[in-house]
């Protein structure tokens, strides 16, 4: 069985950066990797695979669901749960869209007050 790699810590604190400016949102050590969550809800999850890969997985607002799932890599859609999607982490990861897909995330998990902070704002 091949071992979890360790997801760099610059880019556990480049996500940190994005979700913890969010309402309510923290971050927890997870059973592999990193989560933040916002009540028990997780908005995000980043973790290294046995395939030595690194992804971040997230919620995605049920009419993007499938988009996700027919983009391709980097982007895929979990096998579990109807709205978890994700997307391969590399060097080439665009930063500022993935920041845009996990403040998605913290709407469709956050309770609808503080969704609605982060919606007022613009974002």
């Amino acid at each position: 069985m091949a071992l979890r790699p360790e997801v760099p810590a610059a880019w556990v604190r480049r996500l940190g950066t994005i979700l913890l400016a969010l309402p309510e949102c923290y971050e927890e050590d997870a059973w592999v990797g990193v989560r933040w969550r916002v009540g028990r809800a997780t908005v995000a999850h980043v973790f290294g695979g046995e395939d030595q890969l690194f992804r971040v997985m997230f919620r995605a607002p049920m009419d993007e669901v499938m988009a996700f799932e027919n983009m391709g890599p980097p982007y895929f859609r979990a096998d579990w749960g109807s709205n978890v999607v994700g997307i391969l982490l590399d060097e080439d990861t665009d930063w500022d869209e993935l920041a845009e897909m996990l403040t998605d995330s913290y709407c469709v998990q956050a309770p609808p007050h503080l969704a609605e902070q982060v919606l007022a704002r613009g974002r």
